[in-house]
């Protein structure tokens, strides 16, 4: 069985973009999706990469238009500047690692839930009561926002050094084997090498 490391961080568009299909493929192949939510703040700025309010204007331009194409293409709602998607990434994503390690929930449900607040919904994802509503919308007890605060920032941190180690630039980005996708747009390539991998 195939098994697929899916690293990202809640608040990327490219996160909500990719939505539930990284577990469609997953499902399809019978692979593993093992899901490492990072900090990108810190990511980039170790892989040579920028946070958005360091790019260069035209880049930011550019990013905002092709989103916009590709979440039309998607039949997704999208804001194009979100109130609060500057909020912080971090309660959301240990509530995300607390579901992963307590299982028995739909864990595409929450991510999108939770990208869907920000990106069409314009809700602070970092509010505690949009994070408790998202896990118990995907069957989880909404009370892991509260437990194992301490190792699942524990998780956070050792998933960026992990990411660094193994290449990850950015996000959404898929590690198959050796074999590594970066963004939503590249998913249907993961697909077919996982199909044919020769």
């Amino acid at each position: 069985m195939s098994r697929i490391d899916y690293f990202l961080a809640l608040q990327s568009p490219y996160v909500y973009l990719a939505g539930r299909r990284p577990w469609e493929i997953a499902a399809r192949h019978g692979a593993e999706l093992v899901l490492k939510p990072v900090d990108v703040a810190q990511l980039f700025p170790r892989t040579g990469g920028k946070v958005r309010e360091e790019r260069h204007p035209s880049r930011n331009d550019y990013a905002t238009q092709d989103r916009a194409r590709q979440a039309k293409k998607l039949g997704l709602p999208m804001d194009p500047n979100p109130p609060y998607r500057g909020a912080n990434p971090a309660p959301a994503a240990y509530a995300l690692i607390a579901a992963q390690r307590a299982g028995g929930g739909d864990l595409a449900a929450y991510v999108t839930a939770i990208s869907r607040a920000i990106w069409a919904e314009g809700r602070d994802f970092s509010d505690d009561a949009v994070i408790k509503g998202a896990l118990e919308g995907a069957g989880f007890d909404p009370g892991l926002a509260d437990r194992g605060l301490l190792s699942s920032a524990e998780t956070y941190g050792a998933n960026l050094e992990e990411a660094v180690s193994r290449g990850v630039f950015g996000v959404p980005f898929f590690i198959v084997e050796d074999q590594k996708f970066w963004g939503q747009d590249r998913l249907e390539d993961m697909d077919l090498w996982i199909s044919n991998p020769s």
